[in-house]
């Protein structure tokens, strides 16, 4: 493996790049081609990647007959937390009659079974920018007029899948071949409203038009304890305002957004992305609505100063407030702003909950 050496600053950290499967089998491929057809054996491989940064990356395993080659590049993800870092991508180039390109898929590369993705149901997840990669590749080594068949494989590739979306996106039996840069920019944003577009798309593709929107891990055991369907709930991390979007874009006409208030009162102040080094004026929004519903300006200060949700809240119901009626106020708020967000296109409710205190308040709205 030959480490990438760029870096990204990332709060106040020194983060390293790596490169994606999509690199690892479009230089698997260019090497096993030099091999085949040039019978040179690459001790490293140079591509091009979409982003513009050219790889050179250590060639493994090298095997090599009259009628195919084979080798593998070692994945790395650089200081991303990407489960298939380590994983070796094979691929073998066999001559075959003719002069097409032909590219398939072995052992630990999934097939897609489930309409919304790039690729269509039955195919190897090899999406199509690596496959773009892969034939550019090839083609700078192959023959004029000859055809070959190119197959890739991931040892291991099956277990590592587990730990993956995959098994949600309906992508069973191994891992994609996947990357629309070439290059994995670490703790990637782009990456997770990627992931959630896929998801959304996924079940658009079913034919639903509801969703369940929730921010993690405690949204999601709201909803489930709300009855709601397991198929139908999709995390959106930080980023309401792109799954909103996605949900228009998608043709939903129904969304229902569950969540703790620590994290959804962000959103009554019309605060879409909710990372917290992007935007945290929770007690801010819950000292300025306190104050509408008539606090002093003591009880008001304390609120400004308190450091959780659920403290200031505390501090509301102390100053005699319905909190009830306060959070009612609250999912009033979320809703208008959402259905405002998103041009009165969906009929929009949520469901407001708190760690301490359980369920809270809910608010539906039709669009117009």
């Amino acid at each position: 493996m030959k480490p990438i050496n760029k870096y990204i600053i990332k709060n106040g950290r020194k983060l390293r790049y790596g490169y994606t499967t999509g690199s690892c089998a479009a230089a698997a491929t260019k090497a096993a081609a030099f091999a085949l057809f040039k019978n040179i054996a690459l001790y490293e491989v140079e591509i091009d990647t979409p982003k513009g940064w050219p790889l050179k990356l250590k060639v493994e395993d090298l095997k090599q007959t009259d009628g195919w080659a084979e080798c593998g590049i070692k994945k790395d993800g650089g200081d991303d937390p990407d489960v298939t870092s380590g994983l070796v991508i094979y691929s073998r180039v066999e001559k075959i009659p003719g002069k097409d390109i032909i590219l398939t898929a072995g052992e630990g590369i999934g097939n897609v079974t489930k309409p919304g993705l790039q690729i269509k149901p039955g195919q190897p997840a090899i999406n199509l920018v690596p496959q773009a990669m892969i034939k550019k590749e090839i083609s700078r080594v192959l023959p004029k007029n000859q055809g070959v068949k190119i197959t890739l494989r991931v040892p291991g590739g099956e277990e590592i899948a587990r730990k993956t979306f995959n098994p949600k996106l309906g992508i069973v039996g191994g891992i994609s071949i996947i990357g629309t840069t070439g290059i994995v920019e670490p703790m990637s944003t782009q990456a997770i409203k990627e992931t959630l577009a896929v998801e959304l798309s996924i079940l658009s593709a079913e034919g639903h038009r509801q969703v369940v929107l929730v921010p993690g891990n405690y949204g999601k055991n709201y909803a489930l304890n709300a009855g709601k369907d397991e198929s139908l709930i999709i995390r959106y991390g930080n980023y309401l305002g792109f799954a909103l979007e996605k949900c228009v874009e998608y043709g939903f006409h129904k969304v229902e957004l569950i969540g703790d208030v620590g994290k959804l009162v962000k959103v009554a102040a019309g605060i879409f992305d909710t990372t917290g080094r992007v935007a945290d004026a929770r007690g801010e929004i819950a000292a300025a609505y306190a104050a509408y519903f008539g606090a002093g300006q003591e009880v008001i200060a304390k609120i400004l100063n308190s450091t959780t949700t659920e403290e200031s809240f505390a501090l509301v119901e102390e100053a005699g407030i319905n909190i009830e009626e306060f959070s009612y106020f609250i999912c009033k708020r979320i809703v208008d702003k959402c259905l405002w967000y998103t041009g009165n296109r969906m009929d929009l409710s949520v469901q407001l909950f708190s760690q301490s205190r359980g369920f809270l308040s809910s608010y539906y709205h039709t669009g117009s």
